[in-house]
């Protein structure tokens, strides 16, 4: 298959500043910009029209004070983007492209800055292009084949650089394997958006995907599965195969396949950084090598075992392995989701903890991030982890790829860290991107375009804790997402807002974004890719559009059972101020309850009123382990002493559609002045979400 270092073209020819430098206005954000503004994503920093255009057809004088080796590069570059152009010592139009020292001067432009900036200037006679780097003339480039339509390129003046160091994506490779040259083509779609780093996760309960010379066994017992599918294979009791067994599915790649795949990511200024999980999502390395698993574990785990000094001895010689692959200074060595239940029963593990003068088993999994981190060190290599590595002590020169939510990242911050942010909220590409029922299926939420497109890392953040975010990523997990153009369908175009808000200091209103992401989806297309259509998009819940008014809004609520700390929407008014939550129940509206009693509060009304209905909606997720109530109980009273039972049903959890939102409801006539409303989980057990009681 031959890869492309994508050729995007039909956009159009204008653009004007999003951001401002040397005295040049610059838009208050959410700004439209002008009609006739070029479909550039990312946006570049500042853009100014002039008159003309450029031919990009025929011959053209090329000129460069490259090497001999960068200007073959150049020139291998510039025949792909634009095939009809001739470049030799003659013609009258001329290409300049030029490495120019950084500037010393004590103003300076944010391309002065950045290795990966640069400045382009278009005449109908000439082209310049300026940069510091390699990596700055390569973007430019980029912006150079955005600009192209039919040959032409419209005269402009850019100075753009990106406002984030790290723009990345994750693709989740151990869920489900994707073959080699998938990931080539993406890392071409990488190129043509400036992302610079390409984040592969690994290895994982599902499946270990890297060879290791030194452990065979890891590909050899887990890199296949029985089952198409990772339900599949969850459902069929998680059972690894070999490669030979009837059924078996999954793959790994050779360490020949993945220096390939770096070596293609280097030639597009992309890094490769690979994920090592430890010490938990580990189920598969049990299974290869169960010696270093914890003593007297009873069932299934996913925990390596910290007391065993043969845990260590088996990451370093791995880690070493991979580090010979993959040159990236940062190595991600996973750290979320351990469960730690072993380590309490386990002797080593005990008797580690002592030695150490360790308190809790979240110090014992901080131990072991310490002592692999000393390791990285050692080798010139920075340890990243998930946000869980904050918990216990966080090792000295960590980065935090903050996942659940921004606290765990600006908490790290304020002790001098760096910080990838990547929220789920915003950064989660395996959620439902539009409407859920029209959607395949997906894990857990909705994030729409919109919603990632609103997203800023730093935010509003002081400069103290902002000048360690180093950028974000976006993240695909792929338990629900088993075919390639399924994966593609999910990636883009979220991953162009990805890309934007990475890249560009200043951004425009959605609608211009949006605007601009129709295009590139068109072109994606014309490339072979298969993103979701935007102009079929349903769009937000309609409900959460509008604000309820009824006669519990503002009234008094009393919690017999609590509501999730990690989810209480705006707090004790949440199910009384009339509004409604949309797709993601995360969205500040979804009240979830996950206590023994589940959903238990008394409205007071203040006074006694004549009730013909009473309803609530429920989330459902199954994916996300959210269903909606077995049993919904109504008791009504007038002193808030003695109730009566108004209405009493059980309903059947049906697990068969994995996304929906249902409303319950009781319709009659009562007088009351309290409210009691309860709502019981069913054998399932699992979480229960609502946004508003109404009262009518």
């Amino acid at each position: 298959m031959k890869h492309f270092l994508f050729l995007f073209l039909a956009f159009s020819s204008c653009f004007v500043s999003v951001l401002a430098a040397d005295g040049e206005r610059l838009p208050a954000v959410g700004e439209r910009l002008a009609a006739d503004v070029a479909r550039l994503i990312p946006a570049p920093a500042t853009y100014v029209k002039t008159e003309g255009e450029m031919k990009m057809t025929g011959q053209m004088r090329f000129v460069t004070n490259v090497t001999a080796q960068e200007r073959k590069a150049l020139q291998g570059l510039l025949a792909e983007a634009f095939p009809a152009m001739q470049l030799d010592k003659r013609g009258k139009r001329v290409l300049q492209i030029r490495l120019i020292p950084p500037h010393h001067e004590a103003k300076q432009t944010a391309n002065d800055r950045s290795e990966e900036g640069y400045q382009l200037r278009i005449t109908p006679r000439d082209i310049h292009l300026e940069a510091s780097s390699m990596k700055g003339l390569f973007y430019g480039v980029q912006t150079l084949r955005q600009l192209e339509e039919q040959g032409r390129v419209a005269c402009c003046d850019i100075k753009d650089a990106p406002k984030y160091a790290y723009r990345g994506v994750m693709l989740d490779c151990s869920r489900h394997f994707w073959p080699k040259e998938f990931i080539l083509k993406q890392l071409d779609a990488m190129a043509y958006l400036k992302m610079n780093r390409l984040h592969l996760h690994l290895t994982d309960d599902a499946g270990w995907r890297m060879e290791i010379k030194q452990y065979p066994a890891l590909t050899e017992k887990t890199a296949w599965r029985v089952g198409a599918t990772w339900n599949e294979w969850r459902e069929q009791g998680q059972r690894y195969a070999r490669k030979e067994d009837k059924g078996a599915t999954g793959g790994y790649y050779t360490q020949q396949d993945l220096k390939d795949i770096v070596a293609y990511a280097a030639a597009r200024h992309i890094t490769v950084i690979p994920e090592i999980e430890m010490p938990g999502h580990s189920a598969e390395v049990l299974h290869a090598y169960p010696e270093l698993q914890c003593e007297q574990v009873s069932q299934r785990n996913s925990d390596l075992c910290v007391g065993n000094e043969q845990t260590f001895v088996f990451l370093e010689n791995v880690l070493r392995e991979v580090m010979n692959i993959f040159p990236s200074k940062y190595i991600h060595i996973g750290g979320d989701e351990a469960s730690r239940q072993a380590w309490a029963a386990c002797p080593r593990c005990q008797q580690r903890m002592k030695a150490e003068g360790l308190q809790t088993v979240a110090e014992l999994q901080a131990y072991l991030t310490r002592r692999m981190e000393r390791f990285l060190n050692g080798h010139g290599r920075v340890l990243i982890g998930w946000d869980e590595i904050l918990e216990g002590q966080l090792a000295p020169n960590a980065v935090v790829m903050s996942w659940r939510g921004e606290e765990g990242g600006i908490a790290a911050t304020k002790a001098g860290h760096d910080v990838i942010m990547t929220p789920g909220r915003y950064c989660y590409l395996d959620r439902y991107q539009d409407y859920p029922p029209s959607q395949p299926q997906a894990f857990g939420s909705y994030m729409s375009l919109e919603q990632c497109y609103a997203y800023d890392p730093a935010g509003h953040l002081p400069d103290s804790i902002a000048k360690h975010i180093l950028g974000l990523q976006g993240n695909l997990w792929t338990e629900q997402v088993p075919t390639m153009a399924h994966c593609e369908y999910m990636l883009y175009p979220r991953l162009l807002a990805i890309a934007e808000n990475g890249w560009s200091h200043g951004k425009t209103d959605y609608a211009d974004f949006r605007r601009r992401a129709l295009h590139l989806q068109d072109v994606l297309v014309s490339r072979g890719y298969h993103p979701f259509d935007l102009r079929k998009e349903v769009g937000e819940r309609a409900e959460k559009k509008t604000v309820m008014q009824h006669l519990a809004v503002g009234k008094r609520v009393v919690y017999h059972a609590p509501y999730a700390a990690n989810y209480p929407a705006s707090g004790d008014g949440a199910l009384v101020d009339g509004k409604s939550g949309g797709w993601d129940f995360q969205d500040g509206a979804w009240q979830g309850f996950i206590g023994a009693d589940r959903l238990d509060v008394t409205i007071d009304l203040g006074e006694i009123k004549p009730l013909k209905l009473i309803k609530a909606a429920f989330f459902q997720s199954v994916s996300a382990e959210i269903y909606t109530p077995a049993e919904v109980g109504i008791l009504v009273s007038d002193d808030g002493v003695h109730f009566e039972q108004l209405d009493h049903r059980r309903y059947e959890v049906d697990t068969s559609t994995d996304f929906k939102v249902q409303t319950m409801e009781w319709c009659g006539a009562a007088k009351a002045r309290f409210i009691r409303y309860q709502a019981k989980s069913g054998q399932l057990g699992g979480w229960i979400f609502t946004d508003e009681i109404c009262v009518q």
